[in-house]
């Protein structure tokens, strides 16, 4: 249902610096070459914080005479948002918090583009580069604080999940705030939001003032991912992959939730780092956790690990059934740890220079009917390779489930198609067949049809 405010004037606060006429014009450019068609995506699902949306598309349809211009006066930056969602008012006033997600999307669009997309000092050809981007977007958004002793703790997990699993999250999460832990996550709902719900009573408890709740995404996920009205510190990357490696780059230890198929490209994204050679004796503690209810769960991406992977890659598996405090205590304590290690080796608190990441990892993977049916899933290769394979597979998925383009290369051509060696392919296989009966794959998951096609034999 669409507001009754017809326009509304604000003015940044925070974060965002002063604009340009020229980058107020690119802001509002609705060509190829603009940014007014992505400002409006992200804008918009920022603004329908808490909806049961995983959709773009069907955020459009909901508020389909949306639009949002930025322009520069004598003092300073004006955004005028065109009916916007009701739910982002109270009492006619804009919520604060909503506000910031706004000029962050704002902030991060146009330092992306002009600073390092168009930028040739970033070779986004190279590894280092790439990194050297990665840290960048980062201290734009004010993100590192270089007088900080490590404490944050990135929680993954699925944005549709269980009541009950729910809880949990929530749980833990305020097991991390007693230990004045901060929370760092995709943003979004489900998952992503129980952690940081719970920590605000935690850090609360503590009298903590300063806690974060750091939220990294990026455009095309935004809508599924919604921020969730918690997060206090929003950065956008300009791709999934470099939104993975700022979680890594700027996390110190991994906690994952239950979840569907962006958390298992989450969990193979992280075990092809852990399983590289050169990161054997870094330190970036994973536990997986959950509710008593989730012990098949976890129970069945072990197993599939163990059939895709094997041994070496189940060993840096550490499953923690329905003990929030252990897993807050292990997180607890492994900071110190991590704090001698990044001491010995001169490496920074706030960005984890040190971890070796391949190309494979960084380079944007598009999914497409074509690079799906190309990818290498046959075990004849180094593990941490295939685990990139792997990731890659469910990354398609995740794209065909929720992302526009994808979506639309899934309406146009048909479900993707996966071939590969028969053990891994009936593994895959029986994973997503119990996500799709647990209604892992979308908020939306009553009539969930696959969008993808895999050849056992």
């Amino acid at each position: 249902m669409n507001t009754n405010i017809e326009e509304v004037i604000i003015r940044p606060e925070g974060s965002l610096q002063i604009l340009s006429h020229q980058e107020a014009t690119q802001l509002c450019d609705c060509s190829d070459e603009g940014l007014n068609d992505l400002l409006v995506q992200c804008a918009l699902a920022v603004l329908n914080t808490g909806s049961k949306e995983d959709s773009n598309d069907g955020l459009r349809a909901k508020f389909p005479d949306f639009d949002i211009k930025v322009t520069v006066k004598g003092r300073g930056v004006q955004v005028t948002l065109k009916k916007p969602p009701a739910s982002a008012f109270v009492d006619n006033q804009l919520i604060v918090g909503l506000k910031e997600h706004v000029f962050a999307v704002i902030r991060d669009l146009i330092y992306t583009r002009n600073d390092i997309l168009e930028n040739p000092q970033f070779n986004l050809d190279d590894s280092a580069g790439i990194t050297n981007a990665v840290f960048h977007i980062a201290r734009n958004a004010q993100l590192m604080l270089p007088n900080s002793d490590p404490n944050i703790v990135v929680c993954w997990g699925g944005h549709s999940i269980s009541e009950t699993e729910y809880k949990y999250s929530k749980h833990l999460g305020y097991e991390l705030g007693l230990r004045n832990l901060d929370i760092c996550t995709g943003c979004g709902p489900g998952a992503m939001k129980g952690p940081m719900k719970g920590a605000v009573l935690g850090h609360g408890k503590q009298r903590n003032a300063n806690a974060r709740y750091i939220g990294l995404t990026e455009p095309e996920i935004i809508a599924a991912e919604a921020p969730n009205a918690i997060v206090n510190e929003l950065c956008i990357y300009p791709d999934i992959e470099k939104r993975l490696e700022a979680f890594v780059r700027l996390g110190h230890g991994i906690v994952i939730f239950p979840g569907g198929p962006g958390t298992m490209e989450e969990l193979l994204y992280l075990l092809s780092i852990k399983l590289h050679p050169d990161n054997k004796d870094l330190p970036l503690p994973l536990i997986l956790t959950g509710n008593e209810q989730s012990e098949a769960y976890f129970a069945s991406i072990v197993n599939f690990i163990d059939v895709t992977l094997g041994p070496k890659a189940t060993q840096h598996l550490e499953v923690i059934i329905n003990h929030p405090r252990d897993v807050a205590t292990r997180m607890s304590e492994t900071m110190v740890k991590i704090r001698q290690n990044r001491k010995e080796s001169s490496d920074a608190y706030y960005y984890n220079w040190n971890l070796k990441l391949t190309m494979d990892l960084q380079t944007p993977f598009i999914p497409t009917h074509e690079t799906m049916s190309k990818l290498n899933l046959h075990k004849n290769q180094p593990i941490h390779e295939l685990s990139s394979q792997l990731r890659k597979a469910f990354s398609g998925i995740v794209a065909g489930n929720v992302k526009q383009e994808g979506v639309r290369e899934i309406e146009k051509y048909g479900p993707f198609e996966l071939n590969g060696d028969p053990k891994i392919m009936k593994a895959m296989d029986r994973l997503l067949q119990s996500f799709v009966e647990q209604k892992r794959m979308k908020i939306d998951a009553s009539n969930y049809n696959p969008c993808y096609k895999i050849h056992c034999s």
